[in-house]
């Protein structure tokens, strides 16, 4: 057993002893990051102000008794990774007692959430039925009276009397305006006085949802509105936060002053509209942040006057101040995870140990080290990028300077030892710690801000982006040919993924499969080989694959020459593709998974009906197997032996994009919970099934 071995089998001894303790039940793949990505909420534990609770946009709690030193997961609402957690209320008469309101992000057309509520500190939850289905965007108590509890959703504003086991419609049902919750806040003093705020203006009620009246002088008509606070000493002051600016009310909502031009000149520019959360500092009512879309704001002087504090790259979704030590500020924030500073909000530092919420989509081994990985991830621009472990995955180190804050695609390595990576726009090459971009038309790296680019949506059958495609072009199979090149001159395509072939380099892109000679300093088109671009590339020895969603091409000569091959069946979309050490070509599609040994001419499905929506395969040469990741049993993954074709199940525990092995144990990349590694002295439970 090698050093980084032995130092594997301890960190996962102990993490599974701490992770039990958590989850209540074993787990058998552990969490190892990359720490960060996208935080959504916070709620403090109203008798330990060190112990907060954190919302994520993959359906995750996290827990913390250090005050955001160090995150541990709770608990993943419903088992679900779309529900984003944007409210979390803890009882302060019974700390155990938490109830969360959720929405759901994967289709916004159809939209679903709903109030969970547990028992047990955040171990367990249930569903509440009555809300159950509802895109919850705001939730909240009443200080005057915990157990009254208001609800915010797409079809108005629910209140529950009884800590959140009944809910009750409050806002007129079918009303033309009050709808959209997207903020609340409730009287300190009188619980029935609820003030919301909608996708178009904010509302207020004094009788407890009878009657409503529009809160709209001095407010900008057609303003989101997405904080509503009240001072707690001072109830007719008012805070509100829309797209068209800050509001300030001294008269209980009557009239405000504020929106885009006083706080331009107050401080808070113009083109910072998105004002997500308002946080009033517990020990300082006149202390008040804004939490905006480009960075955090702050009054000393109850909003006269704002100053930045962070750098306008940084989207805050909420805040917290510590009660006890108003010195002490917590930021939830979009790719960068949790913020925190010990200076009252003048100077921040990530910590995000524990936290994890990363979609990993690209993975590549370095042949000359054997403990040293690399990963890509999308949807975190400049937080994201690529991602370097020397310690077999266990611990990852930020390595994306250069990249300008673009999704990754695809990583490999080239003969000469470089990493490469393959992007939305171009390839780069990793020199002296520096991405660079490679081709005729490559420019200077440069720095681009969290808005500067466009987010990539990733799917849980998605193994990497893609661009749109037209019709599928009817591939048959066709005589050798030539390998037909042309230099690339101005490339700036999607690359999906690499293979190496002694000492050339193949890419599948939109524009076509690429390959390079002199270990990805310049790159040609291989005419060739498919008329509708590549997708997928793969290779052991040399027998050399690559296919589009509805093609493929081989070649038996590693590249030199390729024939087009008919995929196994009509109408196929591909949705994965490998070869084996005996040569074997596998591809996958939503039905299952098909092999051939004579390079396309025939094909034999993989008899087994457990194994659909397959989205990823890869050849374990050390086991002389593939490991087969799908969308539909997203927990399980597929070890299918590559002579035998016996097929075995291993149940990771998590949704896994793809599955890789490091010396003698596998790490699994998640869907959207960043790496998680299984322990090399547990072996994950196999079920083989007839």
């Amino acid at each position: 057993m090698n050093r980084t071995q032995h130092r594997l089998s301890i960190v996962c001894i102990a993490l599974a002893l701490g992770f039990c303790g958590a989850q209540a039940h074993a787990v058998a793949w552990f969490p190892f990051g990359p720490d960060g990505g996208s935080a959504r909420s916070f709620a403090a534990d109203p008798q330990d102000h060190l112990h907060l609770y954190l919302g994520a946009a993959n359906g995750w709690i996290y827990q913390t008794h250090d005050g955001g030193k160090k995150w541990e997961r709770l608990a993943r609402l419903a088992r679900r990774d779309d529900l984003v957690i944007d409210d979390i209320v803890v009882d302060p008469a019974d700390v155990r007692h938490l109830v969360v309101g959720a929405w759901a992000s994967t289709d916004l057309n159809h939209p679903d959430g709903g109030i969970f509520i547990s028992h047990d500190g955040g171990l367990t939850w249930v569903a509440q039925p009555e809300m159950q289905g509802q895109s919850v965007r705001s939730l909240t108590d009443a200080r005057s009276d915990p157990k009254i509890l208001v609800a915010g959703t797409l079809m108005g504003v629910f209140r529950s009397d009884d800590g959140g086991e009944h809910w009750g419609r409050i806002s007129p049902e079918g009303s033309a305006e009050i709808h959209e919750v997207e903020s609340l806040a409730v009287d300190p003093v009188n619980p029935k006085v609820i003030y919301a705020g909608t996708w178009h203006l904010p509302w207020k009620t004094t009788d407890g949802g009878k009657t409503w009246s529009i809160m709209k002088q001095g407010v900008i008509e057609d303003s989101d509105v997405f904080s509503i606070i009240v001072d707690t000493k001072q109830p007719s002051v008012i805070y509100l936060s829309a797209c068209s600016g800050i509001y300030k009310s001294t008269d209980a909502g009557a009239k405000f002053v504020g929106g885009v031009g006083v706080n331009k000149t107050q401080g808070i520019p113009s083109t910072a509209r998105r004002t997500r959360v308002l946080m009033q500092d517990p020990n300082s009512q006149n202390t008040v942040f804004a939490g905006t879309t480009e960075g955090l704001y702050r009054t000393f002087d109850a909003g006269k006057y704002w100053m930045q504090t962070t750098s306008s790259d940084v989207i805050v979704n909420d805040v917290y101040v510590d009660p006890a030590n108003s010195k002490h500020v917590l930021l939830a924030t979009d790719r960068r995870g949790v913020l925190v500073s010990e200076d009252g909000g003048d100077s921040f530092v990530q910590s995000n140990a524990g936290f994890s919420v990363r979609q990993v989509t690209a993975f590549t081994a370095d042949v000359n080290h054997s403990a040293t990985v690399y990963i890509g991830v999308v949807n975190d621009k400049d937080a994201g990028g690529v991602f370097v472990s020397r310690t077999g995955a266990l611990s990852w180190q930020h390595i994306s300077d250069g990249l300008g804050g673009r999704d990754i695609f695809a990583l490999g390595q080239a003969p000469d030892g470089t990493i490469l990576a393959g992007t939305e726009h171009g390839i780069y090459r990793l020199k002296d710690a520096l991405w660079q971009r490679v081709g005729a038309d490559a420019k200077p790296p440069q720095v681009l801000t969290a808005a500067a680019v466009q987010p990539v949506k990733m799917t849980k059958n998605a193994a990497r982006g893609r661009a749109s495609h037209t019709a599928p072009h009817a591939v048959q199979p066709a005589k050798t040919r030539g390998n037909a090149t042309s230099v690339m001159k101005d490339f700036d395509g999607s690359v999906y993924a690499f293979t190496t072939v002694g000492e050339t380099v193949f890419a599948a892109t939109s524009q076509g499969l690429l390959k390079s000679a002199n270990s990805g300093i310049t790159w040609s088109e291989v005419k060739d080989t498919l008329p509708d671009g590549s997708e997928f590339v793969a290779s052991q020895g040399t027998t050399t694959v690559t296919a589009s969603l509805y093609g493929l091409a081989v070649s038996g000569d590693g590249g030199k020459t390729w024939h087009a091959a008919a995929l196994p069946k009509k109408k196929m979309q591909v949705s994965a593709l490998a070869v084996d050490g005996h040569g074997t070509v596998w591809v996958g599609d939503r039905d299952g998974v098909y092999s051939s040994p004579d390079k396309g001419a025939t094909w034999q499905p993989l008899d087994y009906p457990y194994m659909r929506k397959v989205i990823n395969i890869d050849f374990d040469s050390s086991a002389d197997r593939m490991l087969v990741s799908t969308g539909d049993l997203g927990t399980k993954l597929f070890s299918v032996n590559a002579t035998t074709r016996h097929v075995s199940e291993i149940d990771t525990g998590w949704n896994l994009r793809f599955a890789r092995r490091i010396g003698d144990y596998l790490i699994g990349a998640t869907l959207f919970d960043g790496i998680v590694v299984q322990p090399r002295m547990v072996d994950s439970a196999e079920i083989t099934k007839p």
